[in-house]
């Protein structure tokens, strides 16, 4: 069974950064393309898409994340970094790690319903 635990999140203002970090049990990283999702208060019927790296490191991104989050492996220590600049009120979330070794494009695998693993989610606030 592949755990995900995810770390990082918090209270911050309005144009500040966050790094999210995403603790994967397997230690073969490279075998998973690995998402972002979030779920924003009052939206619990689907998990929103972020970002996600595929078995290549290619990287596809939501449109409202483009240009302000970089999603990357951390190999050594077996984590999925989330490191998201700019933030708004918007970005408030729950934000969800999500892994799969199902088959995806290289540049990942954008629907939640294509990831079979999942951590407990990190709340992220912003707010001034």
């Amino acid at each position: 069974q592949v755990r995900l635990v995810e770390s990082g999140g918090g209270l911050v203002q309005p144009g500040e950064s966050l790094r999210l970090s995403c603790t994967v049990s397997e230690s073969t990283l490279g075998r998973f393309t690995m998402g972002w999702f979030r779920q924003a208060p009052g939206q619990e019927q689907e998990r929103q898409f972020v970002a996600t790296i595929g078995y290549s490191d290619g990287r596809t991104y939501a449109d409202s994340v483009k240009g302000r989050a970089t999603i990357f492996r951390e190999n050594a220590q077996r984590t999925i970094e989330l490191q998201m600049n700019n933030l708004n009120a918007e970005d408030t979330a729950v934000y969800y790690c999500a892994a799969t070794m199902r088959h995806c494009s290289w540049r990942g695998c954008p629907g939640h319903s294509s990831y079979d693993y999942w951590g407990q989610g990190t709340q992220v606030t912003v707010s001034s």
